[in-house]
């Protein structure tokens, strides 16, 4: 039983260090986008952002349009 004491103790030590380690490897493994592609992307969901609240306006609209009778 002492040996699985001194295995885990063992396993804790440098964990820290080696789990950043393996951070910074992963990082340099990324392809990070380029600056036209995130203005590219940007845009587009700047642009499906306008057109959901449009649709969700309309349909807000249209809603408080059949139940202004009943009000």
């Amino acid at each position: 039983m002492a040996t699985n004491k001194v295995a885990k103790t063992d396993e804790k030590k440098g964990g820290l260090g080696k789990y950043f380690r393996g951070v910074k490897s992963e990082f340099k493994k990324v392809v990070w986008p380029s600056k036209k592609q995130i203005v590219q992307y940007s845009l587009i969901v700047i642009g499906v952002s306008i057109a959901c609240a449009l649709l969700l306006s309309l349909y807000d609209r249209f809603i408080v349009f059949l139940l202004k009778p009943i009000y």
